[in-house]
């Protein structure tokens, strides 16, 4: 739901932003100089650091410096720099578990027996990474042993653009120099117009800011202060990324040749990740941040949301119009409708009488439907409200001057709760226990949580007048509030480019002074709030009946994807807004929050019917895949024009086909971090014509999506990779190419261009309108070779679990995992399969009914049939079909010459628990 005043400072910010580029550098004193280092016990290094000339831009420095230097696994190499003489702010480490440093002033130069003194030429390295320094100015490097490049270097030449170290209170700068031709990725949350790589001189701010996402190159709901760095070297890619932990609003300063990082506070809490690969890095970033979290099975099939669905009728309607017209529906959701008087954990018994609401459930819930509501976190202050009571008995509000911080969203006046105390979190679990038992949602949306304040400064409730009138905008402040700038927190020296024009830091949010349980300021805490919450609901979820929870989070920060999925917030509905999404979803990946998608046909205002043909044909596959309207817009549910019914059926008809495909890559997200999208430099990082590539993308490693994104046209212009692609909607077209090409591809309004790339085996089923229903059908497997191949290799892999459970693993005795290969050599093909833990699929009594092999020539005689290594005689109604390809493009020379088909073997009943055989003789 936006903030309409921020819809409103979208102009102001559009035009700031595309006008700005870094400004020539404060040269600011002359750094550090390290005094002593040491080697301690466990191989880690401390060091002293002290400032060579104190200046006061910006405020005095901070004349002792504390260095921690640690391999924390062969690819995670990190750098910790903080006070030496006294604690400062870190994201908390019960927040975001992870080993702390050495305590201050407790190791350095007090054991010298068992430490071992070091110079600027030892080398401190794992098999992996090297880590050096210059001891005057203080810098050091990082470099990647394997190629010899350097990943990260702080040093600064007087001619550089930026300054040596710089380590103030509210102040800290750092940079890097880097290669030219490097490509970087993430710095995030924004709207990023030049697509998925970073831009040289865009601004890229970092701070949780609820500004519509509308806003390009702007701060907006969540904070990722991580970048992938892609570069060439000869022939070969290689990948690494850098991440800073620190939740302090910051600009971070891209020149094409280096980066600058101006942060407001904390410390300098750097990790350093060798990759070499994409995959690899995204790896070893979830293993410190946390996996993504597993997902139910049902939360990818389609969700249907709006603004205004004023009451129960209107919702059973939906669900009743989807049915009819015989499009996928998994979810039903409601905004703030269905609350009484917009205050959280309420119900609206007007508007959504229960036992009618009760009823209405559990009819979808036999149905196999699901049911989300959303909650905000301003609790409103209301005497007679039971939630805001309990609230201020437990003491869980964020304190300004000892009294809870008054601010205003939809309810009117409100407080927020302070999610890192403790008492909080057990207050909000049970408060969703209360609501649950009230009402039995299957899932949270936690939305406003940046947070979002419709007032600035400190504010009172009017005396004499109601607040809010109940008429006209909500959004509209109505409190008295005077401006908050007296103190160093409010108004701090340096002005981080805020909402994209260097507003004050506490508007339209928590004033930045107020406190935080402990102490904490809200001025450091700001950022982690979004994740705060997630983390408390995900526990009181799970709380509830121990069932995997699904929550949808507007803010997000470093570690958030461990227990939310995202939507990308209030867009647009434009042409531009449809593009914009997809290098949004691309870096989510990166970012380690793979279940992502944006708002369908946009939020505001009306599409155009063409647009949200299109938007459904792309949003069916993005990973997370809802449609949501804005209250003032038109009703724009798939079903509400024709042609947009026909697009819907056609691209979700073929999501939910791929439903254990999509299932399976959320189990490898969750296990090894891999995005469920990806960009295509994932699977093809030596092809230098990806790496940029933002209107394409990967679902895993092989199907590749390439969607219409511009008004009135039918055809789409598609960068092919070298190999041979199949076309999933007509299987008996393929591509071939030996060099990465750009086709022009038939894309009539219903029709979205989806391919599938050689050596893949991509398991399906038959679909349905309900993920329930779609799951129990049988299944199919894709087999795909090189075209023309006379011997090749093929693999696939498929993940089967009870989605119920908290966890998605091995082991527990209802799941099951499967691998599948194919090979052709000797004018023979074979396929087979490996089956982990066989128990969960054989009591579920699925079947493989079909297999379809690309590539190959035809079948030369019978099908020869094993199950647990036992012959199958005779398998009746077997049915063996052949196609000869198509290829609609001629791309080389001779391409035009190959010859393969489209083989099927149907009427198969092989249980999918079981470990199979089929081989037979090519002609």
């Amino acid at each position: 739901m936006p903030t309409l005043h921020l819809l409103l400072l979208s102009l102001l910010c559009i035009i700031s932003v595309n006008a700005a580029a870094p400004a020539p550098a404060k040269k600011i004193g002359d750094g550090y100089r390290l005094t002593s280092i040491e080697k301690l016990p466990d191989g880690a290094l401390i060091a002293l650091l002290q400032v060579n000339n104190k200046t006061n831009i910006y405020g005095p420095d901070i004349p002792n410096l504390q260095l921690y230097v640690k391999y924390e696994t062969n690819e995670r190499l990190r750098v910790h720099v903080t006070d030496a003489d006294k604690p400062r702010w870190e994201v908390p480490y019960d927040l975001l578990p992870r080993e702390p440093p050495v305590p201050l002033k407790k190791t350095i130069g007090r054991s010298m027996k068992k430490t071992q003194l070091l110079s600027p030429s030892d080398e401190y390295s794992s098999s992996e990474l090297i880590f050096s320094y210059v001891p005057n100015p203080f810098g050091f490097a990082v470099k990647r042993k394997s190629d010899g490049q350097i990943l990260f270097n702080s040093s600064a030449e007087k001619s550089d653009p930026y300054n040596n170290l710089v380590f103030k209170d509210q102040y800290l700068e750092i940079s890097t120099r880097l290669p030219t031709d490097a490509s970087l990725y993430g710095l995030g949350e924004n709207t990023q117009p030049n697509g998925i790589k970073l831009n040289p001189n865009d601004p890229y701010t970092l701070y949780t800011t609820d500004v519509s996402a509308i806003n390009l190159n702007t701060d907006l709901y969540g904070s990722h202060p991580v970048y992938m760095d892609l570069r060439m070297v000869g022939n070969d890619a290689f990948a690494h990324a850098v991440l800073l932990l620190n939740s302090n609003g910051m600009d971070v300063f891209y020149r094409g040749n280096s980066l600058t990082y101006k942060v407001i506070g904390g410390v300098f809490d750097f990790y350093f990740f060798s990759g070499p690969t994409p995959l690899n890095v995204v790896d070893q970033y979830t293993s410190l941040i946390g996996r993504p979290a597993p997902m139910p099975y049902w939360s990818l099939g389609f969700h249907q949301c709006r603004w205004g669905y004023r009451n129960l009728s209107v919702v059973e309607d939906v669900v009743e119009s989807y049915k009819k017209a015989k499009i996928p529906l998994d979810v039903i959701w409601n905004d703030d409708d269905h609350m009484d008087a917009h205050k959280d954990f309420s119900l609206n018994e007007t508007a959504y009488p229960r036992p009618k609401l009760l009823a209405f459930l559990d009819k979808i819930h036999a149905r196999g439907m699901k049911y989300i509501v959303i909650i905000d976190p301003g609790i409103g202050v209301n005497k007679n409200y039971g939630v805001y009571q309990r609230g201020l008995a437990n003491d869980v509000f964020i304190k300004y001057q000892g009294k809870p911080f008054l601010a205003q969203v939809w309810p009117g006046a409100v407080n927020f709760p302070d999610f890192l105390n403790p008492k909080t979190v057990d207050w909000w679990v049970d408060e969703i226990k209360r609501f649950h038992e009230l009402v039995p949602v299957n899932g949270l949306w936690i939305d406003m949580n940046e947070v979002s304040n419709f007032c600035d400064g400190l504010c009172t409730i009017p005396k004499g007048r109601q607040c809010p009138t109940g008429y006209g905008p909500g959004w509209i402040c109505c409190l008295d509030c005077k401006n908050i700038t007296k103190t160093r927190w409010d108004d701090p020296p340096y002005k981080i480019n805020a909402s994209g024009s260097q507003v004050l830091i506490g508007y339209k949010t928590i004033a930045t002074s107020a406190t935080h349980y402990n102490g904490v300021l809200e001025y450091d805490a700001h950022s982690i709030y979004g994740f705060s919450q997630s983390v408390a609901t995900h526990k009181g979820l799970l709380a509830i009946e121990g069932k995997r929870p699904f929550i949808l989070s507007r803010s997000t920060f470093v570690g958030s994807g461990h227990y939310v999925a995202h939507w990308t917030g209030d867009n647009k509905g434009t042409w531009k807004n449809l593009k914009y999404s997809i290098p949004t979803m691309l870096n989510f990946g990166i970012f380690g929050v793979p279940m992502v998608g944006s708002d369908i046909c946009g939020f505001y205002p009306a599409p155009t019917e063409e647009l949200c043909n299109r938007w459904i044909e792309l949003g069916a596959f993005y990973p997370f895949s809802r449609d949501h309207a804005n209250f003032f817009s038109p009703r724009q549910e798939l079903y509400q024009w024709k042609s947009v019914a026909i697009s819907a059926r056609n691209a979700l008809g073929m999501r939910y086909k791929l439903l254990p495909y999509l299932y399976t890559l959320t189990y490898e997200a969750h296990v090894t971090g891999a995005p469920i999208a990806r960009p295509l430099f994932f699977s093809f990082p030596n092809i230098t014509e990806v790496h940029g590539l933002s209107t394409q993308f990967l679902l895993g490693k092989s199907l590749m999506v390439s969607p219409v994104l511009n008004k009135a046209k039918t055809v789409v212009k598609a960068l092919f990779p070298p190999g041979t692609w199949y076309s999933l909607f007509d299987m008996t077209q393929a591509f071939i190419t030996k060099e990465p090409h750009y086709l022009t591809l038939d894309a009539p309004l219903h029709v979205i261009n989806v391919h599938l790339y050689q050596n893949t085996i991509l398991p399906m089923q038959r679909g349905g309108l309900i993920s329930k229903e779609a799951r129990m059908t049988p299944f199919s497997l894709v087999v795909t070779f090189p075209s023309g191949a006379t011997s090749g290799e093929a693999k696939g892999s498929l993940y089967l679990d009870d989605d119920e459970l908290p966890e998605m693993k091995l082991g527990n005795g209802y799941s099951t995992y499967i691998n599948f290969y194919a090979a052709a050599d000797n004018g023979m093909v074979k396929i087979w399969s490996d089956v982990q833990e066989s128990k969960y699929a054989l009591e579920k009594g699925w079947i493989i009914e079909k297999v379809t092999v690309l590539g190959l020539k035809g079948i030369g005689g019978s099908v020869g049939i094993e199950v647990e290594g036992e012959e199958v005689v005779e398998m009746s109604g077997l049915q063996l079909s052949e196609e000869d390809h198509i290829f609609p493009s001629k791309l080389e020379d001779g391409s035009d010459k190959v010859k393969s088909k489209m083989v099927e073997i149907k009427g198969l009943e092989l249980a999918l628990g079981k470990k199979f055989t089929m081989s037979w003789k090519m002609e």
